[in-house]
């Protein structure tokens, strides 16, 4: 049975938030690594995988602060401390196929006895009873050792780098292209900030949209880690020198990316002072925390450390400042012409709370340009290769498009657009020389893959890699997940349900029902977490990971998970009142027992 924690001692909440490791010693030393090929090191593929997702996630390739357990979004963890993790490890590697482990808040609690189709682990994160779901209130049980933040995709174990949520934002910005420009981004000048782990995505999911993007960050390692990994193009220091270069390349028609080392207040300042106005706006800054996400003007991040952990309460009053200002001037540049949208970090709350009245002049980007495809079940569809080797991220790649021809539908034909545009040589894609294949932009830690697809299309991608598994075409199990940000699997009123046609975007129902019908599929693991993405207070929502091991069981639960999964998004949409829920529920033949279409 999972180990016990040993007592940490007391610390500030902004302590504990910078050093959730701290109770178990100096681990800077520390490497975890995911095993790789097709050996087991647990007694089922289910919770083979799930070491090896959970390994993963803290790979020095894929977490931010490896060390600290923090794989992205400030604070989110993979676990509450060390020995935690280890307890964990040690749980899978001696779990039953008919065991499955509890795990609360990073912490493993219990094992029961199950049944083989049961999920291997069940994962609660952060979460709190509504009257008690406070920064504050969490902050105190953090520092106690009792609770941790899980994000989405960190305490759940499917992060996979910046590429996860890189899909989900090329869809934004060009489905923004096609409703407010006519096609795409090209000659478009788009400005954000936060290059972190998941605004990191922008400025290439901006170019591969065909527009220009000059992004904003004061961590200058986040802009070197995404120009590494061929996320961004160039990084140029000085605020007018990367406008100017930005401008030019938009004019040009230019499908390139520039970084620039500052605050985005100042980049967006400066912007209003020279009277430029980017066509597109918006920002990814980690505004969900404002401790540890997030660093105020006139601040450098060295100096942010240390305010942070002596002064918290006057950090986050600073940050809020600044948000407000931030806000400001997003809307400001929205009244000039940009076309503005939130992108999910909270920032337009945190300024409205701060007293900016007209916080919520624009729109997110679920209400903008997200939803009609939620209403479809259509979301985030993940996986990873377990043999650690890009051959068969390849090999599943060339079979997808099989799988889904261009002409079948708009969404197949945007779907090869996405897959082509992974690849360096689409061309030896196409033509299934895998030898020759080679990524556009680098894998981070297991290679993996990710595309929207949805209901009546991920079940089939499902078992089409089980069944290159089981000929052995590819050389181990492939992982399927999802981002928690799906179609029916949230409740986050400033973000994926904001605006809902029947005003139920409070309505957490959908997310619990979402989990527990995936635990009743057969998901490998389950998770349920609270405030992701927005913060304490603002969402919960659900997630679920499901293994192709190349069996005929395995492929049953393949079939029902990513069946149920995407039609709890079409169930949720259909009842708001969406026709195209609704017609996709009657083409599906989906029972759904009132429906008084």
């Amino acid at each position: 049975m999972p180990t016990t924690l040993r007592e940490a001692p007391a610390k500030s909440p902004a302590s504990d938030a910078l050093h959730p490791s701290h109770s178990s010693g100096n681990e800077s030393a520390r490497t975890v690594r995911a095993p790789r090929g097709p050996s087991l090191t647990c007694k089922t593929w289910a919770a083979e995988a799930a070491l090896r997702m959970l390994m993963n996630n803290l790979d020095p390739e894929v977490a931010e602060r490896p060390a600290d357990l923090v794989v992205y979004g400030g604070r989110g963890q993979a676990a509450r401390s060390w020995p935690a993790f280890d307890a964990i490890v040690d749980s899978l590697r001696r779990l039953a196929p008919d065991e499955t482990l509890l795990v609360q808040s990073g912490k493993p609690v219990g094992v029961v006895r199950t049944h083989a189709d049961a999920p291997r682990v069940l994962i609660a994160n952060s979460n709190l009873v509504p009257h008690w779901a406070t920064q504050q209130h969490f902050d105190d049980l953090a520092a106690k050792g009792l609770i941790m933040f899980g994000q989405m995709t960190a305490g759940s174990w499917i992060y996979i780098g910046t590429q996860g949520i890189l899909q989900g934002t090329f869809e934004t910005f060009a489905e923004c292209g096609r409703q407010r420009f006519g096609g795409d981004l090209k000659h478009r000048l788009c400005v954000t900030a936060g290059c972190g782990g998941m605004g990191g995505a922008q400025p290439l999911a901006i170019t591969l949209a065909g527009g220009t993007a000059l992004i904003a960050d004061v961590d200058p390692a986040a802009l070197r880690r995404r120009l590494k990994d061929r996320y961004l193009d160039e990084v140029i220091d000085s605020v007018d020198a990367a406008i100017d270069a930005a401008v030019d390349y938009a004019r040009e028609g230019n499908a390139r990316s520039v970084g620039v080392h500052c605050n985005a207040v100042d980049l967006l300042e400066r912007l209003l002072e020279r009277n430029i106005t980017p066509d597109v706006l918006t920002d990814q800054t980690s505004a969900h925390d404002p401790l540890v996400g997030y660093v105020p003007a006139e601040m450098t991040v060295a100096e942010a450390a240390i305010v942070r952990a002596k002064y918290p309460d006057e950090y986050t009053a600073m940050s809020l400042a600044t948000m407000e200002r931030h806000v400001r001037a997003m809307v400001e540049l929205q009244r000039q012409g940009a076309v503005t949208f939130d992108y999910g970090n909270n920032i337009r709350q945190r300024a409205f709370d701060h007293g900016y009245q007209d916080a919520f002049a624009f729109k997110g980007f679920v209400p903008e340009y997200i939803r009609p495809q939620f209403c479809l079940g259509r979301g985030p569809f993940r996986w990873a290769a377990l043999s650690g080797e890009e051959r068969d991220i390849f090999i599943t790649d060339h079979e997808i498009l099989r799988l889904f021809p261009a002409h079948e539908s708009e969404y197949a034909a945007r779907l090869h657009k996405w897959i082509l545009s992974c690849h360096k040589y689409p061309d030896a894609l196409l033509a299934g020389d895998f030898d020759r294949c080679e990524p556009k932009f680098r894998f981070q830690g297991l290679p993996a893959r990710i595309c929207w697809l949805g209901l009546g299309e991920r079940h089939r991608a499902g078992l089409l890699f089980n069944e290159l598994v089981a000929t052995g075409r590819v050389a181990a199990p492939i992982v399927i997940g999802r981002d928690h940000l799906d179609c029916g699997s949230v409740a986050s009123p400033n973000r994926e349900t904001e605006a809902m046609k029947d005003g139920t975007d409070a309505v957490s129902d959908w997310a619990i029902l979402n989990a527990m019908v995936n635990i009743a599929s057969g998901a490998s693991w389950v998770s349920f977490h609270h405030g992701g993405g927005v913060g304490i207070g603002f969402s919960q929502h659900a997630g679920q990971v499901i293994v192709a091991d190349g069996t005929p069981e395995a492929a049953a639960r393949l079939e029902r998970v990513l069946t149920n999964d995407p039609a709890m998004g079409v169930f949720r949409h259909a009842d708001a009142g969406y026709d195209d829920a609704q017609q996709c529920a009657t083409r599906a033949r989906l029972d759904v027992p009132m429906q008084d279409w």
